[in-house]
């Protein structure tokens, strides 16, 4: 039962015995380590013995021994033996005692927990700490020393048994970090590295663990407490219990314990070792290691910071060593380790790894020595491996680390202003170290270093990538940085609402990537070939990474007509950073981790108000711009612009707030003579608090804020009003006699700095005479001798300056005329860079920033609308002057994501900008010449189409550059299959002013192109045949069916647009766009019909064009798709009531119309006659189409087509409408106008005599079917249902047939009078009265002819014939509907009469008198009295009118004229009345109102006298007359009479 102890008792035994069996024991200076060694051993061995005899006496078979204490030996006894050796100068005996001691330590035996004896202030773990540290004294130290140095303080800070905090732990990563530096040995070196790394790892790992296990515990007890109403037990303080759960954590059985530490620790060094050997025989050294990847394992846990030397009772030991190495390391007086002593400490975990983070801040914060840097100096290296270790640190920080504010100040404070300053390193390791800690920064800490990171972009990086002199490696680091940054969508919409849309910060976004552009467009780079192009192509990569986090920041607002498509994206062909497919671009980079976790100062992010504030800014930012040269103008414009009230106050506000105002400017504003300028520098001066600061102090404040202006009346004001206010803020300081004494001391110190500090000021002012000049200032009294030596020591130490602004190196200028002067210069601005930006960083330690955490997707459309001009630029510029495949897929791809973006947010004049760009850079459009196309173009088209594919829901107008480019890549693609080789452009330069149709730009023929020359070109147009190609430009018009309503309206207006450029080519017109037009017309046909019918309104309108083209061939081919489209689109079939069918089939009616061409007339004809042979019964609306082409059809001369169209005609009327009228009703009146246009061609007399016919036809359909007309109600809903019948049906029946009675020659007419007279006496006593009326009005419009002023034989044709006809015919209407016609119709019909009878011909006047006898005879039985009354009155006018006028003058021989003429007049009495009737015009209007209501007033004139008496004075006036007149007026006026008189006598 010995071997639980042998392990314990060997660690111990066998080190002192190792250490007494030395041969340097024996030295006299070795003697108590000698006899400590002694009285060691044999205490154990006493102790071992006492114990082994009581485990015998109570020794059990049975059961196993105890584990308990009494079975381990107190190891915490015996370690004054080995402090002694570690002392020791013996590397042997220091090897063995390091070795025990680590063993011990790790297998839990030596925990060194009890007080120090010698410092019962301190643990005496803290004792072996520091013993364990002594053992290194330097460059001098044993090699194998150094390593069981660095394997004991290693198992010291991560055992599990021991606790190591504060100081001790500072002092171990002190010593390991200085064996690092000052070992020779390689091993030592990485293992030192390694060893910190683990250190920093432990600490910071058992800092989260214990706030984790800490806030589990909270969150347990809270349940504990929710779930039972009993009294909680009292549990103890937090701390105790974190430390009590570690170590329960911590404990493991004992056969475990005393292996675990141990392997670990083992297993590590050895790898490191082993490591470190392999890389020293391949030659790396670590510490000139270019990368920081290569000095840092990938996979180290969180690093420490560089610890502060803890002073001891033994440290001063050290220095008794001389040796060319001195300790790098920042001292730690009394007072550091305590602080932050006011801070509250969770737990003092916290407090060790604040402290190690603070002490690696400091050390990285130490200078370089000046002149060119040694790569193996110990400040270099220090500096490069307290960064590394910072960048570990951050770069695995946890919550506790990333949110508490100890930590978070101590990165303002430390690390930041540390990283000012190796920020502008000229040493690359350094700075590019410093660079990836700002990345981390970005990424975990930006919520609480908005300021702070303000001042890292402005300052340095930035201006680094700005200025012309920096150097292309510090440029190409930058980049790179820039190049993560860039890849992360949070961090990119963060830096612009945070920063860009502040009223005060800097516009880091649009500097960002206007510099970004500058370097892809290769300006002022300062490089070689190679180099520059390694730079425009990272900074194409940011760009394009920045426009694919925006993509990717509003891919939710994204819809994606063609979700798939086979043509892959230029971008698609490498995989570097930042770069990819638009859909896989992520956010979810390592930068966003920890981004928004418990940050208390978030906003919430209003893009509403983001983007007013962004506006707001720029108006500022002109406003301030405009006062930096022109200041009265700046400040009214910024009045106008509301930003500043009209107040002397605001404006010194305004002058101490806003950063970005010119001093000088604002120095020589202040200091002006005018009464406002006065008023704002005695308000800027008031605003200031002088209180409590001495006098240079307050001076040194008060100008930090402007430059004194030059001249001394200006100067005077100033100082005056300063010695005021200082006086008034320190009236009890009791110095200065008065004000007159501020004012001259203030004025003596700006000359005194002048004279001191200025190089032009050869012999410098002394003490003694800036003495005597200020004597007597003071009220005639001299100030104190050492009040003014003070101020001058202080004037002479340090320079009165304005506060630090930003630097802005020089960005242009003449060329650097050599590198050593270059570096010159730019270490002279880095100097300057590092100063300012130092002092800004310090400035802005101790402010809070509220930072906003952007979420919302609208962010992107004002960061695009501020940037896209630089993006457009660089993509534009690198596609044009560059060939390099991945600078032009880079641009592709840059473009592609600028179009999305522009798209998604419906941003038109960017997205057209875009588009243009891209589509002129495919060489297609018709101001370039397709003979120097590249593959660079060639993928150009290539993205074009998947933007096509993609984006088409967005593209808009933009859809006419990308169609116009598809046009041409089909003339490209036949020349490349060599179709068309004879129509390539080979003219190398375009004559200004000479516009040219994109297909004429290919028409000149190739006459001398060589045949390498054409081959060559035909290899690379062959590029644009290619499958893939091919396919994806198919898809694109199959793909139309995918768009939505606006974007197809878009789509297809473009694509009409193309179709008429290439149709508009005289040489060589080309119907490509036209059968796209065709196709997508058939893709889109199963749209909603309110989408449909807006597609088609432009289609149709392009059909109408197109099929008038004056080349035959095209208009064949659009009136043949038209009717393909049309049979389709009609199968289909339409509701009723619907007008789609109406409006798809206009194009016919338009071509028809407008083109004169027999064969496309025909074709027209034909087409419709089809679709009624074979769609009747699906034709609904269209209808009027067809009756409205066959109309035209009818007036044409080409005999074959107006019998195809009468054929149709006569199947329509006495088949269709057989079948399908009740579809045809709103059709029905065209219908019949059709026919009567048949009818009124005079070419086609018989077809004229067969229209008739169906137009007689077609009343019987009418008189059948009345109650189908009564049904519908059609479009017009005002007509009353019994109503319709008439409107729909006779009327246009009735009114066609006088049309053709007015218009056509004789035979036709008459038959047309007679088909029409025989319709109403047939089917008359079914019209209602108000009916008649209206047919009235059509019979009496074959009268109005007569009217007109035509030739006098037409006329007197149409009176004897035509009028005469209608004229009885209507008064046989009349006689024979008498009863229902009296009363509504007499009136006209007597008006009708009576016109008759003025007529000059004698046969009509004759008819109208003849027709009145008739219809008095007929119907004079049927009279009441008012008819009577009207007739006699008739009668009477008609006597006053016919009474001719040379009567009144009687001479004697006339009576025998008179009864020659009498006698005449009766002979024509019994001539026979003609007929017929003919109509000699067409014109088709009712007789003037104002006749006709002239004529019915005389009508309706009541008799004065009775009738019967005025007859019989009118009867003898007329016989008295005919006896003594000798000569008649009118020739026929005689017979009138004598007609009139026959009435008479009948009545009587």
């Amino acid at each position: 039962m010995k071997q639980p102890h042998s392990a314990k008792e060997m660690f111990i035994t066998r080190a002192l015995e190792k250490i007494l069996s030395d041969k340097e024991i024996k030295r006299s200076y070795h003697s108590q380590l000698k006899k400590a060694c002694e009285v060691a051993l044999k205490d154990i061995k006493s102790e071992v013995s006492f114990r082994e005899e009581g485990a015998k006496e109570d020794r059990s078979d049975t059961l196993p021994l105890p584990k308990d204490g009494s079975t381990v030996i107190d190891a915490d006894k015996y370690f004054l033996p080995f402090e002694l050796a570690c002392q020791s100068k013996c590397s042997r005996i220091v090897v063995i005692a390091l070795d025990c001691l680590q063993k011990l330590i790790a297998y839990g035996h030596l925990v060194g927990g009890t007080p120090d004896n010698l410092n019962p202030g301190k643990l005496l773990i803290d004792r072996i700490v520091e013993t364990v540290c002594i053992c290194f004294q330097g460059t001098q130290t044993d090699e194998g020393v150094q390593l069981q140095i660095i394997k004991a303080l290693l198992t010291a800070v991560t055992s599990s048994s021991c606790e190591v905090h504060e100081g001790s732990v500072l002092q171990a990563v002190r010593t390991c970090y200085n064996i690092y530096l000052a070992s020779r040995n390689l091993i030592n070196q990485t293992t030192a590295k390694a060893t910190l790394t683990q250190m920093l790892n432990v600490i910071f790992a058992r800092m989260e663990s214990q706030a984790e296990l800490e806030e589990k515990k909270k969150i347990e007890d809270e349940q504990k407490v929710t779930q039972s109403d009993s009294n909680a037990e009292d549990s103890d303080p937090p701390s105790e219990l974190v430390v009590q759960d570690v170590q329960q954590n911590g404990e493991v059985d004992n056969e475990h314990a005393e292996h675990s530490t141990e392997e670990i620790v083992s297993s590590i060094v050895g790898e490191l070792i082993s490591a470190a050997v392999e890389s020293e025989t391949e030659n790396a050294v670590v510490q000139n290691g270019e990368h920081l990847s290569d000095e840092l394992p990938s996979t180290s846990p969180a690093l420490g910071r560089p610890v502060g030397k803890v002073r001891s009772p033994m440290s001063d030991q050290a220095s008794h060593h001389g040796s060319e190495y001195t300790e790098d390391t920042v001292s730690i007086e009394s007072g550091d380790l305590h602080e932050q002593t006011h801070t509250k400490f969770s737990h003092v975990l916290q407090k060790d790894a604040f402290l190690v983070f603070r002490s690696l801040c400091k050390l990285s914060m130490k200078p370089l020595p000046d002149g060119p840097v040694d790569p193996k100096s110990h400040e270099l290296r220090s500096k490069i491996l307290s960064l590394q270790l910072l960048l570990s640190i951050l770069q695995n920080a946890g919550p506790v680390f990333r949110t508490n504010d100890m930590f978070i100040n101590a990165i303002k404070q430390y690390l930041c202003v540390a990283l000012s300053k190796n920020g502008v390193s000229s040493v690359p390791d350094v700075f590019e170290l410093s660079l990836a800690i700002f990345v981390t920064l970005l990424s975990n800490f930006k919520t609480h270093l908005k300021m702070q990171i303000e001042v890292f972009f402005k300052e340095i990086f930035l201006n680094i990538l700005e200025t012309t002199s920096s150097s292309f490696e510090h440029k190409w680091m930058v980049i790179q940085a820039l190049t993560r940054i860039c890849a992360d969508a949070q961090s990119v919409v963060d830096i612009y609402i945070n920063y860009d849309c502040d009223l005060a910060l800097v516009n880091i976004f649009e500097r960002l990537v206007n510099d970004l552009s500058k370097i892809a467009q290769g300006v002022e780079l300062g490089a070689s070939l190679n180099q520059e192009k390694s730079m425009r192509i990272k900074g194409l990569e940011c760009l394009v990474s920045i426009l694919k986090c925006m993509v990717e920041w509003s891919r939710d607002i994204y819809v994606n007509p063609t979700p798939q498509t086979n043509l892959a994206s230029p971008a698609e062909n490498h995989s570097d950073s930042g770069k990819g497919s638009l859909s896989t671009h992520s956010s979810s980079s390592l930068l966003s981790a920890g981004s928004s976790q418990n940050v208390p100062n978030l906003r919430l992010d209003n893009p509403e108000q983001f983007e007013s504030i962004k506006q707001q800014k720029g108006i500022l930012e002109q406003g301030i711009d405009l006062f930096n040269r022109k200041p009265k103008k700046g400040l009214e414009f910024l009045r106008q612009q509301g930003l500043l009230q009209d107040t002397p106050k605001d404006v010194a506000a305004l002058f101490h707030n806003e950063e970005r105002l010119d001093n000088t400017v604002i120095g020589d504003f202040m200091g002006e003579n005018e009464n406002f300028n006065k008023e704002v520098m005695y308000e800027y001066v008031d605003l200031m608090n002088f209180a409590g600061r001495d006098f240079v102090s307050a001076l040194r404040g008060f100008l930090e804020g402007f430059r004194l202006p030059g001249e001394a009346q200006k100067i005077d004001r100033l100082m005056e009003k300063f010695a005021a206010r200082f006086c008034e803020c320190n009236s009890s300081m009791g110095i200065f006699a008065s004000a007159d004494t501020a004012y001259v001391l203030a004025y003596s110190i700006i000359m005194l700095a002048t004279d001191l500090h200025s190089v032009s000021v050869k012999q410098k002012m002394t003490k003694e005479q800036y003495i005597r000049m200020n004597r007597g200032i003071n009220d005639s009294k001299d100030l104190p001798e050492e009040y003014l030596s003070q101020i001058y020591d202080e004037i002479a130490e340090t320079e009165i300056s304005m506060k630090p602004t930003s630097s802005k190196p020089s960005r242009k200028g003449a060329p650097v005329g050599t590198e050593k002067q270059r570096k010159v210069i730019y270490n002279m601005e880095m100097e300057q860079m590092a100063h300012t930006a130092k002092a800004l960083m310090e400035s802005v330690s101790h402010l809070e920033a509220p930072f906003t955490a952007a979420t919302q997707l609208d962010h992107v459309r004002p960061m695009f609308k501020v940037a896209w001009t630089s993006f457009l630029a660089a993509f534009s510029i690198g596609l044009q002057v560059c060939d390099d495949p991945k600078i032009a897929s880079l641009c592709l791809d840059g473009l592609r994501c600028a179009i999305r973006i522009s798209c998604i947010f419906r941003m038109e004049l960017e997205r057209d900008a875009y588009v243009q760009a891209l589509s002129r850079f495919t060489l297609l459009t018709a101001n370039s010449q397709i003979t120097e196309m590249k593959a660079k173009n060639i993928d150009t088209i290539k993205t074009l189409i998947a933007v096509a594919q993609t984006d088409g829901n967005y593209l808009g107008k933009s859809w006419l550059e990308i169609l116009k480019c598809i046009s041409q890549l089909e003339l490209a693609q036949l020349i490349g299959t060599g179709v068309r080789t004879r129509y390539i452009s080979t003219s190398t330069t375009a004559k200004p002013g000479n516009h040219k149709t994109p297909d004429e730009s290919f028409a000149h023929p190739v006459s001398k192109m060589d045949q390498k020359r054409m081959a060559s070109l035909q290899e690379s147009m062959g590029e644009t045949s290619s499958q893939s190609v091919v396919v994806a430009v198919d898809r694109i018009f199959t793909g139309s069916t995918r768009l939505d309503g606006e974007a197809i309206v878009d789509f297809v207006t473009a694509l009409c647009h193309v179709s008429e450029e290439e149709l508009s080519s005289h040489a060589h017109p080309r119907m490509f766009s036209l059968q796209k037009i065709v196709e997508i017309s058939y893709y889109n046909m199963g749209r909603i019909r309110l989408q449909w019918s807006r597609i088609w309104e432009i289609l149709g309108d392009h059909f109408n064009k197109v099929g008038c083209n004056p080349n035959e061939d095209i208009a064949f081919f659009a009136v043949d798709s038209l009717r393909q489209l049309s049979m389709k689109f009609i199968e289909k079939g339409e509701f009723a009531n619907f007008r789609f069918q109406k409006d798809f089939l206009r194009p016919f009616e338009h071509i028809m119309k407008k083109n004169r061409s027999p064969t496309i007339r025909d074709m027209v004809v034909r087409c419709v006659a089809q679709m009624v042979n074979s769609q009747a019964h699906n034709i609904k609306s269209g209808w009027k189409n067809i009756f409205s082409v066959f109309h035209l059809a009818a007036s044409d001369y080409d005999e074959s087509i107006v019998e195809l169209a009468f054929q149709t005609m006569g199947k329509i009327i006495s088949s269709v409408f057989e079948k399908y009228f009740t579809a045809m009703i709103d059709s029905f009146q065209d219908a019949v106008k059709c026919l009567s246009e048949f009818a009124c061609n005079a070419a086609f007399p018989d077809t004229s005599m067969e229209a008739i016919r169906l137009i007689r036809n077609c009343a019987k359909y009418v008189s059948d079917r009345p109650q189908l007309f009564q049904e519908h109600a059609g479009e017009d809903l005002t007509i009353p249902a019994e109503d319709r019948v008439w409107v729909k049906g006779w009327f246009p029946v009735l009114f066609e047939l006088s049309c053709v009675i007015n218009r056509c020659k004789l035979d036709v007419r008459t038959r047309g009078l007679t088909v029409m007279f025989e319709i109403m006496k047939t089917y008359g006593d079914t019209f209602k009265h108000h009916w008649w009326r209206d047919i009235f009005r059509v019979l009496f419009r074959i009268f109005d002819n007569m009217k007109l002023p035509e030739q006098q034989n037409e006329k007197a044709e149409w009176m004897t014939t035509t009028c005469n006809h209608a004229l009885y015919a209507i008064v046989d209407v009349f006689t024979q509907y008498f009863d229902s016609l009296y009363e509504v119709l007499l009136d006209d019909l007597y008006v009708q009469l009576y016109w008759c009878v003025q007529q000059d011909n004698e046969q009509l006047a004759r008819s109208g008198t003849n027709c009145l006898e008739n219809l008095v005879i007929s119907c004079g039985n049927k009279f009441n009295e008012e008819t009577w009354d009207k007739t006699c009155a008739l009668v009477l006018d008609v006597f006053h009118k016919t009474l001719p006028t040379g009567l009144l003058t009687w001479r004697r021989g006339d009576l025998d004229v008179s009864a020659s003429l009498l006698h005449s007049s009766a002979a024509v009495h019994h001539e026979d009345v003609i007929d017929d009737a003919d109509v000699v015009t067409s014109r088709q209007r009712a007789p003037s109102q104002d006749h006709r209501e002239r004529r019915s007033h005389s009508l309706s004139k009541p008799a004065e006298d009775h009738r019967w008496g005025e007859l019989h004075v009118k009867s003898r006036w007329l016989s008295a007359s005919l006896a003594v007149h000798g000569k008649i007026d009118c020739p026929f006026a005689g017979y009138s009479r004598r007609c009139l008189l026959s009435v008479w006598c009948s009545w009587s």
